[in-house]
């Protein structure tokens, strides 16, 4: 099973290179990150179309996310528990051939000394609860995404040009770390040690064509679902198309 993850920067002007992608690459399931759309103007039809069954958690002009997949999906949840006052639509989750996929566009907290960064802290808090809850319960799962979190200096073309971003705090690292030490795998890392290897490239000051890039989406797993675990890759084609997303889908391939 091919499990993929891209955040889109906005579903409706990205659908051509969307559709695009899901026909030349054709994973069976894609977590997609900020939609910035509500449910029901999601482009369902020319999804489903290319044989997507598909789970949405929209939200109007921000945020968003969504799952598809060429499998039944099942018990769909979304919102991410311990806070009953977050409203913003960035944690999805379903049940797909036996593999809990979590789908989740965290904050990302700038500036620093705004309510923005503690609210990053918090929602990621509450996404290590949920993932020491299915520890716990011995599940197969995945939670994949953009983190916003930029692992490690070699994960960034300039880390002192983001010392003061929330990307690379450590508050923000830490915690990344933490789920790690809970024992769940980074996909991409088990098969790719290079650094500087990235999923996202502003817009500005051509960055892509500089690859003056940042790795912030991940795709962490579970050890049942690491034992699975075949390839994993970063897919750069889509970044260098006509009206692309800033970020590249990152993909990881499990065996039956």
């Amino acid at each position: 099973m091919r499990i993929a993850i891209w955040n889109v920067n906005s579903i409706k002007a990205r659908l051509p290179r969307v559709v695009e992608w899901l026909k030349d690459a054709a994973p069976d399931v894609v977590m997609l990150q900020e939609l910035k759309c509500q449910d029901d103007a999601f482009p369902a039809m020319e999804i489903e179309e290319l044989g997507y069954n598909i789970a949405v958690h929209g939200q109007k002009s921000y945020n968003g996310v969504a799952i598809l997949s060429k499998l039944p999906i099942d018990e769909v949840s979304t919102g991410l528990a311990g806070d009953d006052t977050d409203e913003q639509a960035r944690y999805i989750e379903a049940v797909i051939a036996g593999i809990r996929c979590c789908g989740l566009y965290l904050p990302n907290g700038n500036p620093i000394d705004t309510e923005k960064f503690p609210y990053k802290l918090a929602w990621m808090d509450r996404l290590i609860d949920r993932a020491e809850e299915l520890l716990g319960q011995e599940e197969c799962f995945v939670m994949g995404g953009d983190y916003n979190v930029i692992p490690t200096d070699d994960d960034v073309f300039d880390a002192a040009a983001f010392a003061d971003d929330a990307l690379t705090q450590p508050e923000s690292r830490a915690r990344l770390r933490t789920m790690l030490n809970l024992g769940l795998t980074d996909a991409f890392r088990a098969y790719n040690t290079q650094p500087h290897a990235y999923s996202y490239w502003d817009y500005q000051r051509g960055a892509w064509q500089k690859d003056h890039g940042l790795l912030i989406d991940h795709i962490l797993l579970s050890p049942q679902a690491a034992d699975r675990l075949v390839a994993s890759g970063i897919d750069r084609g889509p970044r260098g198309k006509e009206k692309a997303s800033d970020h590249t889908p990152v993909w990881c391939e499990l065996s039956e």
